[in-house]
């Protein structure tokens, strides 16, 4: 299992800064929607430049012009864009026709998507690289929430998966238990004392 990343940060200082600090844990970089608008398609060729070894993922969440999308994201240096589930098909096709033009990758993300087993399948054939799993900040902040729903999830669409929100060193064991491909933590390690450490403990709970 991968670990990835998730830059939720608004300059790209900041963000040059903390991938400084964990690129030697992690396998891929992401760096988050609040931060590419912040900064524009110039945060992505910086970190691309700085660490051209790792994925670089441009979390765009994009929900219409699929391949005009990532085809700028792709051409500033993203590895991994990504496309909202609930999009249409035909949105999803486009950045994937991109995907393939400059042999990269879409990830569909199945935030807001009630039924993920079955749109992770859609998607899939659709030539997603991988789906993510995904709760975002908003829904983590509700009373009650864990990881167990997108666990499920993922262990039943039986397609390559991404398990993002909420994913710490108490729990990455778990995502992986439920065959994740890749793991994707945020505050868990932007938010630590001490982000190297906190990526390089959750790297080594990985078996």
């Amino acid at each position: 299992m991968k670990l990835q990343v998730a830059i939720d940060l608004l300059t790209t200082e900041a963000a040059l800064e903390l991938a400084g600090k964990v690129a030697e844990h992690v396998d891929i970089i992401e760096l988050g929607t609040p931060l590419i608008k912040a900064e524009g398609l110039s945060v992505i060729t910086a970190v691309k430049n700085a660490h051209p070894d790792k994925v670089v993922f441009a979390d765009l969440k994009t929900m219409d012009a699929g391949e005009l999308e990532a085809d700028i994201a792709f051409k500033a240096g993203a590895d991994l864009v990504t496309v909202l589930g609930t999009a249409d098909d035909s949105t999803i096709a486009g950045a994937v026709k991109a995907a393939k033009a400059h042999n990269k990758g879409v990830v569909v993300d199945l935030i807001s998507v009630e039924d993920k087993v079955t749109r992770a399948k859609e998607v899939h054939a659709l030539g997603a690289k991988f789906v993510e799993m995904h709760a975002g900040l908003d829904e983590q902040a509700k009373p009650g929430f864990d990881l167990n729903g997108l666990l499920a999830a993922g262990e039943k669409a039986r397609v390559p998966f991404s398990v993002a929100g909420g994913v710490k060193l108490a729990t990455i064991t778990d995502v992986q238990k439920a065959g994740a491909d890749v793991a994707v933590a945020g505050g868990a390690i932007y938010g630590a004392a001490d982000p190297a450490l906190a990526a390089k403990e959750l790297r080594a709970a990985i078996v």
